[in-house]
């Protein structure tokens, strides 16, 4: 992929966005460091937050799945989940964190299916199917297969090094079929967690006017972000699961996944 400093294509991508309501929720499954050279224990916070404007932090419930896909092979990790409590700027909410061993060298395809969570103002339901990716080695290793969830976006750019200014492109799948037309919210974390306090760092940028920011895909799934700063970023593509209700309500089932991208120094 040629890079560009925010290229005239990914120029193009960030002005076709449009804008829904602000105050977008996103699942965390947050560490900092993910590219590794070395095997050992990685901790993980999952927190359900706003970390663009570092605003709200909802109560999570137990995960109803958590487990990572290293080289097709699938490894439960239920049993890892510790519940703590984290402190947004404005509020505390229940969290999870976990200590995962990473060792063999390899892409790393860490997922959560967390319980409904219930958003009152809106009286729906809310469920983010979310991946992150950690690599051990340098080594690729299946990133960029899907890995059967009732719905994921899948990277066509690897997760773990994209550059700021180029392009990142997913496809969005339900029961493993590509969604035309799905809303995409992009987020970006702007505030981080600490690790050690389980506190929201402080904010490195701020959200701009207009609400949140919202690709389209096309008829074969995909959409293309131009990633104008280093960090972590977010996408959460609305509503393609195919459940749709929960305890008599109406259900957003929403695809999430998480990348990093670097400066080039």
């Amino acid at each position: 992929m040629k890079l560009l400093s925010l290229s005239a294509w990914a120029m193009a991508a960030l002005l076709s966005l449009s804008t829904i309501s602000a105050n977008a929720h996103f699942q965390l499954l947050y560490t900092p460091v993910v590219n590794l050279e070395k095997a050992g224990d990685v901790l993980f916070k999952l927190i359900f937050w706003h970390p663009f404007e570092n605003g709200h932090v909802m109560d999570m419930g137990q995960p109803e799945q958590f487990f990572y896909v290293h080289k097709g092979k699938r490894t439960d990790l239920l049993d890892t989940l510790n519940p703590i409590t984290f402190e947004g700027v404005s509020n505390k909410a229940a969290a999870y964190e976990a200590r995962i061993p990473i060792k063999r060298v390899g892409d790393y395809i860490l997922t959560v299916v967390p319980a409904p969570y219930y958003e009152e103002s809106e009286d729906t339901y809310i469920q983010q199917v979310t991946k992150s990716f950690v690599n051990r080695g340098g080594v690729p290793s299946s990133w960029n297969e899907p890995i059967g969830l009732e719905t994921e976006i899948v990277p066509l750019n690897k997760p773990t090094n994209i550059l700021a200014g180029s392009t990142f492109t997913g496809q969005v799948l339900s029961k493993g079929k590509p969604v035309a037309n799905a809303e995409v919210e992009v987020e970006f974390m702007a505030a981080v967690p600490d690790m050690k306090s389980d506190k929201a760092g402080p904010p490195t940028a701020s959200p701009t006017p207009g609400g949140a920011v919202v690709a389209i895909t096309d008829a074969n799934g995909m959409f293309t972000f131009g990633i104008p700063k280093a960090g972590f970023w977010g996408f959460a593509a609305l509503g393609t699961g195919p459940k749709t209700e929960f305890n008599g309500k109406t259900l957003s089932q929403d695809a999430v996944i998480w990348v990093r991208a670097y400066d080039v120094k």
